[in-house]
């Protein structure tokens, strides 16, 4: 039997998100229920169950090796918490508890698919009421995107979901205005930010498509404030797609990020090896010298150049050889007397 999926989400107040990731590890459960491989899921904060019970389940029915995949686009650990932490914790609570902790969700070509297929959505053509009036045609080229990420405090975070755009727009929808970036807190620009710019540049309709893995607070604030802005300006056509959701799409990169760390391409917790480096031989000073501290051996050990390892040895040789130099030069030597200081006549 393979070791269990965990996944670790960060926790919300909104009972939308829960329930949906409910139904997440469901999926999962029915997915890989062939292999076998038991799969659970737990909250690190503000949320049922959280994430110490379902480690705690999984240990006390003889699981000690578990594959940790944090439900995260970004893996920003300010957004999902501290998951290292949180399962250096959970191994002192239970100290035989081992675990491979997977990559974020993205970015992903499949992840990135799932977000045309919620645009595709969004641009299909709403339902009217009964009208006189044709339907206005927006052309490709008058119709932008805004992508919304969580944003975060941390700029590598925030530079991933700008590529994430950017990505998105060349692969799936070059045929648009643009796909800017926008965030939902910490960073700027915000939402209202995101649709001015795209209104500049001369959309006259733009599509808010959320960067967001699940329903609840977060895609509340994002259609808030998309629609609090069309409020002020309404000339243009804004639309709010849907986040990725609960969907076999998103469960297939789940479980490569699963068949990845158990794989060995995932972060372990497993101490390192030690290997233990040769003591430094003691010199006729009567002082012995400390030998070096065993290092850490990742992956049994670094791969030195031969021709890098020869000089080494070259130089060690050197400054041995000029150490027993001194040591045999008599009176003032090092071995013999003390040692003459600068300005100060020596006493031998």
């Amino acid at each position: 039997m393979k070791p269990p999926l965990l996944l670790i989400g960060h926790g919300t107040h909104d009972e939308t998100g829960v329930a949906e990731f409910g139904r997440f590890v469901h999926r999962l459960r029915c997915r890989l229920d062939g292999l076998p491989a038991e799969v659970s899921g737990g909250f690190i904060t503000n949320a049922r169950p959280p994430l110490a019970d379902s480690i705690a389940s999984l240990v006390a029915r003889g699981h000690h090796h578990l594959i940790a995949v944090p439900l995260s686009l970004t893996g920003d650990r300010n957004a999902l918490g501290d998951v290292p932490g949180t399962m250096a914790l959970e191994q002192e609570r239970h100290p035989t508890l081992e675990y491979d902790l997977g990559r974020s969700l993205g970015p992903d070509p499949r992840v990135l698919r799932l977000l045309a297929e919620r645009l595709a959505d969004a641009r299909a053509e709403m339902p009217r009421f009964v009208t006189e009036e044709p339907p206005v045609e927006i052309a490709p080229n008058e119709t932008a995107v805004v992508l919304v990420g969580h944003g975060s405090t941390d700029p590598a975070v925030n530079a991933e979901v700008h590529r994430v755009s950017r990505l998105f727009w060349e692969t799936h929808v070059p045929d648009l205005l643009t796909v800017e970036t926008a965030y939902v807190s910490h960073a700027r620009p915000g939402v209202p930010g995101g649709l001015e710019r795209c209104r500049r540049l001369g959309a006259k309709r733009v599509i808010v498509l959320p960067y967001v893995l699940f329903a609840g607070a977060v895609l509340e604030r994002i259609w808030a404030q998309a629609l609090a802005y069309g409020a002020n300006h309404e000339g243009l056509d804004i639309r709010c797609a849907e986040v990725i959701g609960d969907c076999e799409g998103l469960a297939d990169v789940v479980i490569d990020r699963y068949e990845e760390a158990l794989a060995g391409a995932g972060v372990s917790s497993a101490p390192a090896r030690v290997r233990p480096r040769p003591a430094v031989r003691e010199i006729r000073t009567g002082v012995a010298v400390s030998p070096r501290e065993a290092v850490p051996d990742l992956d049994g050990g670094l791969d030195v150049d031969p021709g890098l390892e020869a000089d080494l040895e070259a130089v060690e040789a050197e400054i041995e050889t000029e150490m027993e130099a001194k040591l045999d030069n008599g009176p003032g030597g090092v071995g013999t007397g003390p040692l003459a200081q600068p300005g100060v006549p020596s006493a031998v």
